[in-house]
């Protein structure tokens, strides 16, 4: 066996090491000390690994600094450990459990019969931190699963030692456990070099949890926490949270009066008058743009028979997070409501004859879809039961496909542009579960890349998280503070029409397949009102508003004139209310202001006399008074569609 291995590195460039030699030394050797000096951990051949693991063959090799958003997740999973190590420190007797990472975090599960005070969180956030600074080591070590067994008895760790039966049960023969100092933990991997390269952890809250998610188990006790590469990334980190919480969409959503839950119809929204306004001006806006985009709107049934799922492929592949109905002739739950509208589209695509003069042939429907969503994962507008797509299949030629991907990527960069979103593109390639055969999946990533690169639109890859009957391109946009928000996807899929046998009659007279392009803007309704409530923090733009003018007058003499005012508004389009309540006109005009409505008019004896309105926008602004004709200029600019 060669005494040498040859290492692969992501530019393609080839560098040759002594076999066994540790990644951390290959990369301080080999390229440099100032990336071994930041490396937090790798991949070997796209397996993530710790940076002390050893190369003992010819590998491609990656390395993952504090600049990456991976690394921070190792540096969180490295600070879930110090977390528990602490509280075992500071409360001894008290078992572990499991420590996930989670988005933005960690959590720990812990069993003591005494919940957490917010002393107790104080005290083990600092003594976590001084874990950090002691900068102890992460070491690996593979042991059996009998002596795994052994360690945790005798630690008295039961939890744990259920863990390692339940993987024993499935054939596992040895496991991995790491160790910083004297504290020991059953974990996969990877971890950072040592606990000083986490940084610094915060923790976040406590509350309550059953063993693995079963009210028959024993409640455990859950510590929150967070971690980050240094205090001022935390800082910025904390002021976004705080700024999120103020705009949250649950909680402005019962302030501005928009939708509502009920338990008997969970993860499905009742939306109010304010909240339809929103929802049916946004449906509008995009049924004007798909149908200017040639693009024409259908609408297809709810409720399928099994055999369409089982054609489509969802039956085997999707089929826990549909919702079924059960069919009295053949006693079984044959029958589901549709959780995408794609099946349907296929079904009314080949109701006829098409020629290649019809494609492209775009469909629109804003149908309503549902989703089994587990009820624990639903929460407000974001994870929801019910809801509905601005959704559109796009039939075409291959020579057509990289127009029609740029005829939609100029439709996304129309509608975030219109609300003030940024927006950066990921390409997806094929996912581990998947329909169609290798040669049909290179030939759909390849076509779908060269359109995206014909448009130098830069681009993420993301290999494997494609759909699971195409790639596809997916558009993140960032709000108003900075979070990011996984929105529009463009999708190219072979297989449906193979699987729906599409045709159309080619220039040949002979019959060819059609390619399917699965695209969305906004995705759901519903989660893209979420996102728009906290990126405008309720405040929307005039032409999006739920009411876009609040009338007050400063005496109940001016009422009629209001009243007018308020009818010819109306006439023209514009959602405007006459406040006539018995509250002083101040009162009124604060109101106004909670509810962030764009424009309050405030009309007195001058403003009738006048034929006039004094407006004052959202914020304070006096706009002074101006003749009533005037404001409806100003308005009708400021509503109009972007």
């Amino acid at each position: 066996m060669s005494g040498q291995v040859t290492v692969t590195l992501p530019d393609g460039s080839q560098k040759a090491t002594a076999r066994g030699t540790r990644i951390a030394d290959f990369v301080k050797e080999s390229i440099g000390a100032g990336l071994a000096k930041a490396a937090v951990f790798a991949k070997v051949n796209g397996q993530e690994v710790d940076l002390s693991r050893a190369l003992e063959s010819d590998v491609s090799l990656q390395i993952f600094t504090a600049k990456s958003p991976e690394a921070l997740e190792v540096a969180r999973h490295d600070a879930a450990h110090v977390v528990a190590d602490a509280v075992q420190r500071l409360f001894p007797g008290t078992q572990v459990t499991i420590g996930p990472t989670i988005e933005d975090g960690f959590f720990y599960d812990f069993f003591r019969e005494k919940p957490f005070t917010p002393e107790d969180l104080e005290k083990i956030e600092v003594e976590a931190n001084r874990i950090v600074q002691s900068d102890a080591v992460f070491v690996r070590s593979e042991v059996s699963a009998e002596d795994a067994i052994k360690l945790f008895k005798a630690k008295g760790e039961k939890f744990k030692v259920e863990i390692v039966q339940d993987i024993v049960a499935k054939g596992a023969k040895t496991l991995t456990l790491y160790q910083h100092g004297e504290w020991v933990d059953f974990c996969l991997g990877p971890h950072g070099p040592s606990t000083g390269r986490i940084g610094v952890i915060k923790i976040l809250k406590s509350s309550g949890a059953y063993w693995r998610g079963d009210h028959r188990n024993p409640m455990l006790q859950r510590i929150y926490g967070t971690a980050f590469f240094d205090k001022k990334a935390l800082e910025a980190w904390l002021k976004q949270k705080e700024e999120a919480e103020k705009r949250d969409h649950r909680k402005l959503g019962k302030e501005l009066d928009l939708f509502h839950f009920h338990p008997f119809s969970p993860g499905a929204a009742f939306w109010t008058p304010k909240g339809t306004a929103i929802y049916t001006t946004l449906s509008a806006f995009m049924r004007k743009l798909t149908l200017d985009n040639g693009y024409v709107e259908i609408k297809t049934p709810l409720l399928y028979n099994k055999g369409l799922w089982e054609i489509s492929g969802h039956w085997g592949k999707y089929k826990e997070n549909m919702f079924l109905v059960w069919d009295n002739e053949t006693e079984a739950h044959d029958f589901s409501l549709k959780p995408m509208n794609c099946p349907s589209h296929h079904l009314y695509f080949g109701f006829q004859r098409h020629s290649y003069r019809d494609l492209p042939l775009r469909f629109h429907s804003q149908d309503v879809l549902h989703r089994n969503e587990a009820s624990g994962s639903l929460g407000g507008l974001t994870r929801v039961r019910q809801f509905a797509q601005d959704d559109g299949h796009i039939y075409c030629r291959e020579d057509q496909i990289e127009g029609e991907v740029a005829n939609f990527v100029k439709l996304v960069d129309h509608v975030y542009n219109a609300v003030g979103l940024k927006y950066s593109a990921k390409f997806s390639t094929r996912p581990p579960q998947r329909i169609g055969d290798d040669a049909l999946w290179d030939k759909a990533e390849a076509t779908l890349e060269k359109a995206l690169k014909a448009l130098n639109l830069p681009y993420e890859l993301k290999p494997g998280d494609g759909a699971f009957y195409g790639p596809k391109i997916d558009f993140d946009v960032s709000d108003s503070i900075g979070r990011k928000w996984q929105l529009g996807t463009i999708q190219l899929d072979y297989a449906a029409p193979e699987r729906f046998d599409l045709n159309y009659v080619g220039e040949d007279n002979a019959q060819h397949r059609p390619v399917v392009l699965h695209r969305a803007v906004y995705g759901s309704f519903e989660r893209f009102i979420a996102i728009l409530v906290e990126h405008f923090a309720g405040a929307f733009p005039p032409w999006l508003a739920p009411q876009q003018v609040a009338i007050v007058t400063v005496a109940d003499r001016q009422n009629d004139y209001a009243r007018e005012v308020e009818a010819k508004l109306k006439a023209k389009g514009f959602r405007v209310e006459f406040d006539d309540r018995g509250m002083s006109m101040n009162a009124k005009i604060r109101e106004a202001q909670v509810q962030k409505i764009p424009f309050t008019l405030v009309i007195g004896d001058k403003e009738v006399e006048g034929n006039a309105v004094a407006p004052r926008r959202y914020g304070g602004e006096d706009l002074k008074t101006m003749p009533f004709d005037a404001f409806v200029e100003l308005l009708t600019k400021e509503s109009a569609w972007p």
